[in-house]
């Protein structure tokens, strides 16, 4: 089964609104292990406007399962932050300075040559290393290339088209998620991923491992409570 890993970037969004630590991004995370999430994933930026880097040194030496830091490894702060706390996992995502969110997957035929570099240094440290792909065979056929372990599929395109034509909205991810089991490449998946298009989604795409999930997840917890909700996206993964 899919693991469920909680992308806490809105807490710390929350939190850095009124400055102070309410709430306190450490205890939500706590929270969320305690209720289920098998995984915390932080999404820090240059300008620190949700996660603050010291935010993830404090995780790290707090949470029991899996860590996952995604960003940008142009960055070369970026780059040492991952190294210095060695997370479980390092998500590679093409973001560009002041984006709001992740809009694209990696070029990994323009960048292949790049990304081996990167994808070599983080498993050098002992860190398993995703890349943010489209859902597009090529691009996974030259991830492969770089000898990454896994692909985190953008799952916006997907959650988009969800309610209008599902079979048709996830026929690509099927195609992408069928290509990276014949390369041998895990398969992770994120990105508006919610209590109406997770199941579908997680039925459908094989051997599957894990999905990050943030915003969504925050937003329902706001109505039905952070337990109901870690609980509930876990029975759409389970079930």
């Amino acid at each position: 089964m899919a693991k469920l890993s909680v992308n806490i970037n809105k807490i710390a969004t929350l939190r850095n609104s009124r400055g102070g630590n309410n709430p306190d991004l450490v205890k939500v995370a706590l929270d969320c292990e305690r209720f289920g999430a098998e995984g915390i994933t932080v999404h820090p930026r240059p300008d620190e406007r949700h996660i603050r880097y010291q935010d993830t040194f404090d995780l790290k030496a707090a949470i029991a399962t899996e860590f996952n830091i995604e960003g940008n490894c142009r960055e070369q702060k970026f780059v040492d932050l991952v190294l210095a706390n060695k997370p479980a996992q390092v998500t590679l995502v093409p973001d560009a300075e002041g984006q709001i969110t992740s809009n694209h997957g990696w070029d990994t035929i323009k960048h292949q040559d790049y990304l081996r570099e990167m994808v070599s240094i983080f498993q050098l440290a002992g860190i398993r290393v995703s890349i943010f792909i489209d859902p597009v065979r090529e691009m996974i056929e030259a991830a492969k290339t770089t000898g990454t372990d896994r692909i985190e599929l953008y799952t916006e395109a997907y959650a988009a088209n969800f309610a209008k034509d599902r079979v048709t909205a996830i026929a690509p991810y099927i195609q992408a998620a069928h290509t990276a089991n014949k390369l041998g490449l895990g398969i992770n998946a994120g990105h508006d991923l919610d209590l109406q298009n997770l199941k579908y989604f997680a039925d459908n795409i094989p051997n599957l491992l894990e999905v990050s999930i943030g915003h969504a997840l925050i937003s329902d917890a706001l109505y039905l409570g952070l337990e109901n909700t870690v609980q509930m996206y876990l029975r759409q993964l389970n079930d």
